[in-house]
């Protein structure tokens, strides 16, 4: 796992903050990623807090990895896009202030027709989003997971270089029966982020259940290997929301990562 850097959600853990982040660096974690819609919004961050919240990541030797900001909607939908574009835009600048390079979203229904209107608004979207952050030194990796892997990589192939990035995400792609293996090897060159979390697809519900990782089908060692040879070298966060003890599932992570 040479180059790769560890993180685990802050909210994950079902603890205030602060506390969180002391457990974090317990479990030697390298990092943190911090809900900017539901943990830390970026209106409610005063200067001071800014600073106070530096200080003890800088105390911890912790870094911000990440950002998330899911949008209930994604950017496709032309209603309240420039509130939810603006709102973005907000949590961008603030993982410029922690000094994170990502921030996580979500890429929404993607119209399968590329003359739709919906695509076009979605393009637009995303070019002033891509404009933005590389004026902030962010960039947004979008969440696609349920989105058909040939329409996503015949989408790419029409953008701009640079526009677009992916959050990879294998829980979700097991969910939506998708391969984490095939998402890579199709789409592995656009991939700015990685959720360590895995799953199983439970064939009698018809949807994917989360589990501890190494338990699941997402065969870590197999895909690192398949980003290595996109010169994958990002961080690596650790997700675990299905569990009543997510401390100890989160350790476990980190020491099985960190033995690949």
């Amino acid at each position: 796992m040479i180059g790769h850097r560890i993180a685990a959600q802050t909210g994950g853990f079902a603890e205030p903050i602060k506390k969180a982040l002391h457990t974090a660096a317990r479990l030697q974690c390298d990092g943190v990623q911090f809900d900017a819609r539901y943990e830390l919004r970026p209106a409610e961050l005063s200067k001071t807090g800014l600073r106070q919240l530096r200080k003890m990541l800088d105390d911890l030797n912790l870094r911000v990895g990440s950002l998330a900001f899911p949008t209930q909607r994604g950017f496709a939908c032309a209603t309240d896009l420039e509130r939810r574009l603006e709102a973005t835009r907000a949590a961008m600048q603030l993982a410029s202030q922690l000094d994170a390079r990502i921030l996580i979203s979500n890429l929404g229904s993607l119209a399968a027709d590329p003359s739709s209107g919906e695509r076009t608004t979605l393009v637009d979207a995303l070019a002033s989003l891509a404009s933005h952050g590389d004026r902030l030194g962010v960039q947004v990796a979008l969440q696609a997971s349920a989105t058909p892997l040939d329409r996503l990589v015949e989408f790419m192939a029409t953008l701009p270089i640079g526009t677009l990035a992916l959050d990879f995400h294998p829980a979700q792609l097991i969910s939506h029966d998708q391969s984490p293996l095939d998402f890579v090897a199709a789409a592995g060159q656009h991939i700015a982020h990685v959720h360590a979390v895995d799953g199983v697809y439970d064939l009698a519900s018809g949807h994917g259940v989360e589990v501890e990782l190494g338990r699941g089908s997402a065969e870590f060692p197999e895909l690192l290997g398949a980003m290595e040879e996109f010169g994958y070298r990002g961080w690596l966060t650790i997700e675990r929301r299905a569990s009543r003890q997510p401390a100890e599932d989160v350790g476990n992570a980190v020491k099985y990562l960190r033995s690949l």
